[in-house]
């Protein structure tokens, strides 16, 4: 079976559009089988936005674990200031997320890549946005909030949404360690937002 954090050529593309509506902003996405939450925008990745949206996040970010877009390019449609970097290990989710960022005339203020994990990510970001590949397992999202540290400017932050049914406490206490704080910015849903931020030196 295949999952959508890995690569499955032999997987037959059926290539769809969906549109959703948040904070005024209308986004259209291409999406396709082999690719996370291919028939409309999760839960977790909405409740997400509704929380970071409206936040300054800084003009560099990076939407790590990018899937089809939704986040990052939510992002850069709200702020066009911003420089956002999307990356996946998933080469038909970057393939789509890049035809994505095409279709909504934003190639020219993202860059995407296919990234295992930070293997081709060099920051520093103001902001790094997760919301992790929990299927993927502890070893791939524990990874994600541990080395996000050493990608983020001085008084740059870590956000995460995850569920509290798959481990959502146990995961800020790890983070926690790390940053040496975390902060609960919203629950919605069963959905848990935290925010970690790298102290200035």
């Amino acid at each position: 079976m295949s999952h959508y954090f890995q690569d499955d050529p032999n997987l037959v593309s059926n290539i769809k559009e969906i549109t959703f509506e948040i904070n005024g902003i209308t986004m259209k996405l291409l999406t396709d089988n082999g690719v996370f939450s291919k028939n409309n925008v999760d839960e977790g990745s909405y409740a997400f936005l509704k929380v970071l949206l409206p936040l300054d996040l800084g003009n560099h970010i990076l939407d790590l674990g990018c899937g089809y877009g939704t986040i990052g390019l939510t992002l850069a449609k709200a702020h066009e200031e911003a420089r956002i970097t999307l990356a996946d290990v998933n080469p038909r989710a970057v393939a789509l997320c890049e035809r994505n960022a095409g279709l909504l005339n934003l190639s020219p203020r993202v860059t995407i890549l296919q990234s295992d994990i930070y293997e081709k990510i060099e920051g520093p970001y103001d902001s790094i946005v997760v919301n992790p590949p929990i299927r993927a397992g502890k070893k791939v999202t524990y990874r994600m909030y541990e080395e996000a540290k050493q990608y983020l400017i001085d008084g740059g932050s870590l956000y995460i949404v995850i569920r509290k049914a798959q481990g959502a406490e146990s995961a800020s206490r790890y983070i926690e360690t790390i940053f040496g704080n975390i902060t609960l910015l919203k629950r919605d849903k069963g959905y848990y937002i935290y925010r970690a931020t790298k102290s200035k030196q």
